[in-house]
Order: C-alpha cells, then structure tokens, then sequence
C-alpha cells in the first residue's frame, strides 16, 4: 500500500473520453511522474487540491518545457485559476457538462482557455469511474461518490459554494454498477463513500442503501463501508440502521471544537444543542453503540475560542474514543463566508494557503504565537510518542463499538500474528510497551476486535509519525528565525568588529545546514516550506550584511545553503 486512496476525480473524468483515446493516470501519490510519460502524451489533464497547488506548479513548469499543454480542473483551479500561470485550459467547477463541450472544441482546433458550467450537474448522468486505470493493490481503500453538496454552510466550508445546497444524488443502480466494477477488479476491503455529507439528502440515502446492503449480501460482504456526514447522523436511527445493514462500519463527523460558542459564531448549529449537556460527546457515543466508528474532524483558531480550548480538545478527544482526531489550524479558503468576513474585518494576511500544516492565513483573535504553540501541544498529546494516549482511545472505543459480525472478515491466527508482528516491527522501541499492554488488553475484553485492534495500531503509528514530522518542520522553522534574531542582535551592538560578524555568520550557516540535512528525508514534501525559509534567512543574512558594511562586495556564500488540432496519436 502506497497511499490511503485513488485520484477519483481523475478517475470519474477519464471515464468521460471517447474510447479511442488511450489514456495514462499517473497518481503522483503513488509514483512519480517520468519524463517518459510526458514524452508519451501529447496532453496532461491536471486534477488538485489545495493542498497540492505546488505539485501542480512543478508538473506545469515540465510540460511547459516540454512543450506539452496542460489542462487542470478540480477544487484549487477552480478557485485559484487567476493565480495559476502555464495552463493552456481550465476546466472549472464540475466536469459532466462541460467537458464533452471541451472535447469537441479541442478536435475542432478551437478550445477555450476557460470553460465553466453555470449549473450544477445531473450526477445521475455521471460515469462509472475508470478504475482499472490504478493499480488497486497501491490503496487502503477505494473510493465511489453517491451525493454532492450539503445542506449546511458552515462559515469556513468551501463546500457549499463549490458544489452547492441543495444534494444531488445517484441512483441506486448506478451505485451498484460502480461496486459491481470494482469487485469484478479484484477489489476486497474498504470502500470510502467520499460525499461532502452523506445525510444531507436523508431520503434519497435510504432510498439507496437497501440496494446496497442487498448486493453486499449476495456477495458475502466484501467491502466494509465509510463515509463523511454531519453530527446530526446521532438523530436518524432509520439511516444508522440501514447503513449499518449495508455494511458500513465507520463514520468522519465534522465536531470543529467542543466549545459552543465557538460553534455558533462558525455558523454551525448542527453541533449544537440548548437541550441537551455534552451533547457531542453523547452524539459520537450514539454512534459508536450502533456499531460505526467515529473519525473526528477538530479545528483550532475559531473566533470565540481562547487559551482553554487546547486542554477542552483533548479532552473531548480522549473521553469520546476517537482514535483518528484530524486536529488542523484553521484556514480562510477564498469564496467561503469566513473569507469575506475577515477581509470586511482586515484580519486577511498574505500567506498562501496549502503550503504549511503551521501557517494561519488571518489574523486569529487568539495570540498567534499561543495558538500555534498550542496547536503543537494537542497534537503532541493526542499523538504522544509512547502512543499510550492514542491506545487509550483505542481501547475506550473498543469498549463501546457494537461488534458486526456481518462487517468483519474473518481472519486466521496465523494471519492475526503475521499483522500483530508487522505492526510491532514498525513501531519504535518507546512504542512497543504500550502496543503490547493494548493488545493484551484487547485480547482478553475483546477478542473479536483484535483484527480491528491491530489496523488501529498501524494506523496510530501513522498519526504519531506525521505528528513528529510538523514538529521537525516547525522546529527547524523557529529555529532559523531565533538564529537570524541572535544575529541582528549582534549587528546592533555598538563596536562589533566586522571580522567578528563575518565569523558568527560563517558558524549560523554551519549551524543550519547541520540542522537541515538531520532533517529525516522522509518528512520532507514539495510545499514543507523549508527551501523557502532557508532562503529567506539568506537574503536576511545579504541585507543585514550589505546594510552593515555598505560597499563590502562580499556577502554570504552561495553554496553555504541548499537553495531553494486533433493529433494522430490520442493520448
């Protein structure tokens, strides 16, 4: 396994070519883009995230060079496509009506630069996903897509403006169309429903999921099932029931912060409730107690919130048994609601958004040094490195999940020491007590988890790695600007020697470069932002050095620092 899921935006849009057109995906998840590939093709359709707009940046600069045009779609484009230089066409918002449209202009000779579409789209009309483009073997899980859009507007959420309030739905034939093709490929396991809120259109759900648990039943339940939805789930006791006749075993909530105040003003009242105390925590345990795991979704950074929400985080965190908490610093995404609303505030900071898990695009009302130091401090403490507080959520779900017996494959002993002992292999030295009271414990309260048990520890290992690397990265951060700030200090002091400044610079320099390449390789990643502070501190340094000794042609050593028509072949 490779990475948690496929591109199926890519995937759906493939299914939308003509048949004689040979298509290549490449996941750049999974592998990397060869110039064999760009030698190939004699197009590159992009599809990003956010998150991946420096990815993107790099594909464009290769095909730019290797004079091959680019055409990028998804979420970031869509958003973004004023600030993204080096495409030849943009294929915006949702693709089902648009792209036939883009097609025939482009055999045409006369293809747009930009094509949008006004409307949503009919999703009754969209393709089976090309699944067999991927190799299924490189994913934890697949994914498939029954709704889009969701009928609440959250202030932060970029979901509503992209795909709308109003849900719209497939039908039940075509959701068992597209499971029916990913088990004629050999697909066993997880399969993430990927919509923004599966409730959102409550009937059309349980007009669908009866199909689905039918199938599932015929085929002896090959696929466990998991979804997004709104915390409101905890309220439909006809739609947990049928998800769980389905096969569904897991569920990711949006619960932002315990705090309702905080919850108010994010214009989030689905969290909320004046009638009922610990309402959340009550609203995942519901859950739990029918049989689906929780996965949580938490923010820090809201308006409303103060120096207590760190500690009321982890509590929640650990009291609910959530072991898979998505803890992240808020971000203003352009075209949401709170986008506007801090630029009406001038709270808005030119900080591009996607690039660090540490930077923050506003101006918090919180002190930003305190948010961002407790914002460490949550994820430290939920992913502490011994991993104990992790297994104690581990354990408090265990002890309050329904079994489902007709989810859960079953599995051999000797399958069962083969994953117990793969996963200790992978665990550091500091880790491994506390895997082996977990597991232990497990195995004697709840012996018909363990299978489930030894996945969560796999997937805690993860966590606390990830957690690990945005305190490297942060760390390194903080300790160029703390570098830079002693050396400004030293340039400032009345009488230093310029020979004595030359050989504080010369021993920063070392300094940094020792700490950057301790830097493990496998924490890096293209929009980690290292190159940039890097060299940023460097032309701090050729500042404060030319402004100290004006006319001096010598600065800083360069190499003191890393730097930072229709063709005949239709690909």
């Amino acid at each position: 396994m490779k990475a948690a899921f496929p591109p199926l935006g890519l995937l759906t849009v493939a299914s939308m070519f003509p048949p004689e057109y040979d298509l290549r995906v490449v996941d750049m998840n999974v592998s990397d883009l060869k110039d064999s590939d760009l030698d190939w093709a004699d197009m590159v359709f992009t599809s990003t995230m956010i998150v991946q707009r420096e990815s993107l940046r790099k594909v464009i600069e290769r095909c730019n060079h290797a004079g091959i045009p680019v055409v990028a779609g998804g979420p970031y484009p869509t958003s973004f496509h004023q600030e993204i230089p080096g495409v030849d066409h943009f294929i915006l918002d949702e693709a089902e009506e648009i792209f036939p449209r883009f097609l025939r202009d482009l055999e045409q000779g006369k293809a747009r630069a930009i094509y949008r579409e006004p409307r949503k789209p009919d999703v009754t009309r969209t393709p089976v996903p090309r699944f067999d483009l991927v190799d299924l073997g490189h994913y934890h899980a697949m994914c498939v897509q029954f709704s889009r859009g969701c009928p609440f507007d959250c202030e932060f959420c970029d979901i509503t403006k992209l795909y709308g309030r109003v849900p719209r739905t497939k039908t039940p034939e075509q959701m068992v169309e597209e499971f029916e093709a990913l088990y004629r490929l050999g697909w066993r396991g997880y399969v993430f429903l990927v919509d923004d809120n599966f409730i959102g259109n409550k009937r059309d759900a349980l007009n669908m999921l009866p199909a689905i648990a039918e199938w599932q039943r015929a085929h002896r339940y090959p696929f466990q099932l998991f979804t997004e939805a709104s915390v409101n789930l905890a309220r439909m006791d006809s739609v947990m029931d049928a998800m769980i006749e389905a096969g569904f075993n897991g569920v990711f909530l949006g619960i932002e912060t315990p705090n309702p105040k905080a919850l108010a003003i994010t214009k989030k009242p689905q969290n909320i409730s004046r009638r009922e105390e610990d309402y959340l925590l009550k609203a995942v345990r519901k859950i739990q107690h029918r049989g689906m795991q929780v996965m949580g979704g938490f923010i820090l950074g809201l308006d409303g919130d103060d120096e207590r929400v760190f500690d009321a985080q982890i509590q929640f965190i650990q009291d609910s048994g959530i072991p898979m908490a998505l803890v992240g610093l808020l971000t203003a995404l352009k075209g949401t609601d709170l986008y506007t609303r801090l630029q009406s505030e001038n709270r808005l900071l030119d900080v591009p958004v996607g690039t660090s898990a540490t930077a923050v695009n506003f101006v918090p009302q919180m002190d930003p040094t305190t948010l961002l130091e407790g914002y460490l401090r949550v994820i430290s403490t939920v992913y502490d490195p011994s991993l104990e507080n992790y297994f104690e959520r581990c354990l408090t779900l265990l002890k309050h999940l329904k079994p489902l017996p007709h989810v859960t494959p079953a599995v051999s002993k000797s399958a069962l020491y083969l994953g117990l002992m793969t996963v200790r292999r992978r665990l550091l030295p500091s880790q491994i007590p506390a895997y082996s009271r977990y597991i232990a414990k497990v195995s004697k309260e709840h012996p018909s988890m363990l299978p489930e048990a030894i996945r969560l520890a796999a997937l805690g290992h993860h966590f606390e790695k990830f957690t690990r690397q945005q305190k490297v990265l942060q760390g390194f951060k903080d300790f160029l600007e703390a570098e830079l700030g002693a050396f400004r200090e030293a340039v400032a002091r009345p009488g230093t020697k310029e020979g004595l400044l030359d050989g504080q610079r010369k021993a920063l320099l070392a300094r940094v470069n020792s700490r950057y390449r301790s830097i493990p390789a496998d924490f890096r990643f293209d929009a980690d932002g290292l190159d940039d502070a890097v060299a940023s501190l460097r032309s701090a340094l050729s500042d404060t050095d030319s402004t100290t000794h004006a006319g001096s042609t010598r600065g800083t050593r360069s190499d003191a620092l890393p730097v930072v028509g229709k063709n005949p072949r239709r690909h």
